[in-house]
């Protein structure tokens, strides 16, 4: 079996952890958390419609050096469902919430896609609770139309029919090659899109999507300039959401930012090149602000 073949929880129940649901914000929260006998904290946030799993691949080195966190946003994953519509405040206060329900003052925070959007956004927020930001093909900065439609379209009808071929097509949509997503990604996915009312609370995830609420929620330059402690902005070859260019634009928009590309590989770099993404983590996380 080689490294890109261990399944998830393999790869997760490697490293000593724990999973537990925590009150944040009104929201009942799925917590994973390892390496919690170290003092400065890792917080991992997954992209628009997923769930912690989506950083299996990396957790157990993160937890070699850091107090790692990953968790399921509102009405995503396990997470308590969403009646709300949820634009990027919700998200915000959400994490702040969660950050004290777990007794952390600060922490890095590394965010994929939406992860990435709202990384910003807490940053730019609550900038004494930031440490560095990891963004890796992250979301906020732009509003195009077709692959708006695509992600709403692909995302609800997975979301709707939770079947393996409807699953499926949302996934490989995220990767350089679809033989990288495995039957167990499918089935992990499934589990959660099958639970009571997951289709329902992804209509009030999908408002993103939706022009005028994208455009009231985008990052703006000032809040790139507000990012206190510098960030490393990952872009890929295959990212299906814009070009390398808009993160680009990011990392020279923030004090201390840093860009770096990733070939082969799509809106995961996290899964799909998890050793490349994991050393130019540690190492960006390791060198002084």
């Amino acid at each position: 079996m080689t490294t890109r073949d261990t399944p998830v929880w393999v790869a997760l129940g490697s490293v000593p952890h724990a999973i537990r649901y925590v009150q944040a914000a009104g929201w009942r929260t799925r917590v994973f958390e390892a390496g919690v006998e170290h003092e400065q904290a890792l917080i991992l946030m997954s992209g628009v419609g997923g769930h912690l799993e989506a950083y299996a691949h990396n957790i157990a080195a993160f937890a070699e050096h850091y107090h790692v966190v990953a968790y399921d946003f509102p009405g995503h994953g396990y997470t308590q469902k969403a009646t709300v519509d949820l634009e990027l405040p919700l998200y915000v206060a959400h994490l702040a919430a969660l950050l004290d329900a777990l007794g952390i003052d600060h922490a890095h925070l590394n965010g994929e896609s939406l992860g990435g959007w709202v990384a910003v956004k807490f940053a730019a927020a609550h900038p004494d609770r930031v440490d560095k930001l990891v963004l890796n093909t992250p979301g906020g900065t732009m509003a195009t139309p077709e692959v708006m439609n695509r992600i709403r379209t692909l995302t609800q009808a997975a979301a709707d029919d939770p079947s393996d071929e409807r699953i499926r097509a949302r996934l490989e949509w995220l990767m350089a090659r679809p033989e990288t997503v495995t039957d167990e990604l499918v089935a992990i996915r499934k589990a959660a899109y099958s639970t009571p009312g997951f289709a329902a609370s992804m209509r009030h995830i999908m408002c993103l999507q939706d022009p005028e609420t994208r455009r009231r929620n985008l990052i703006t330059d000032g809040e790139l300039a507000a990012v206190p402690h510098g960030a490393l902005v990952v872009w890929t070859s295959n990212d299906p959401s814009g070009p390398a260019a808009a993160g680009m634009d990011m990392a020279e928009k923030i004090p201390g930012g840093r860009f770096e590309h990733i070939s082969d590989a799509g809106h995961w770099p996290q899964w799909e090149q998890r050793d490349i993404f994991n050393k130019l983590v540690l190492g960006f996380l390791d060198t002084a602000a």
